[in-house]
């Protein structure tokens, strides 16, 4: 007789893919520039594309986010295991088992130093077509990070900006 184990096994890092985060700045409704940042797999995972998207989609709900849910404010849920870090022209996001860090400019740092956060779009939806390429152009961003697809497959989080300094 076979048994099967209700049990799942642990989320290896391996099974997201090579995970990448984009950094970028816009005008938001109230005339004040927000500060975004777009995590994403590339879909390179070991056991394909789709493991890839429900690895994310796993690590997200381990974290107490949802997929396609309502914003999370991290400025308001001091018991959300997810933090960002912006130090020497860099943002860093980090969560149990996993960072993810991204360059970010001038007009970004000075978004977030105004604002105290960034919000943060961390969507299941793999952008394979970014593998192997050093940078994206702002209008392949501009289509993913906008894409119905893209936004309904993400956890949205606000996070406070943390510093060496604070």
């Amino acid at each position: 007789m076979t048994t099967t184990s209700g049990e799942t096994r642990p989320l290896r890092t391996a099974d997201l893919g090579t995970l990448a985060m984009t950094a970028w700045s816009g005008e938001a409704p109230d005339g004040h520039d927000m500060p975004f940042l777009l995590a994403y797999s590339r879909g390179d995972a070991p056991d394909g594309t789709e493991a890839a998207t429900a690895a994310v989609e796993r690590l997200l709900n381990e974290n107490g986010l949802t997929v396609g849910g309502d914003l999370v404010d991290g400025s308001v849920r001091p018991s959300l295991p997810i933090t960002m870090l912006v130090v020497a022209g860099h943002a860093v996001v980090t969560m149990p088992r996993l960072n993810v860090q991204c360059q970010v400019g001038p007009q970004w740092l000075a978004a977030v130093a105004e604002r105290g956060y960034a919000y943060v779009v961390f969507t299941t939806r793999p952008w394979p077509r970014a593998t192997g390429r050093s940078a994206v152009t702002w209008d392949e961003l501009a289509v993913f990070a906008s894409a119905e697809e893209t936004l309904k497959a993400a956890a949205h989080i606000i996070l406070p900006a943390r510093s060496l300094r604070s």
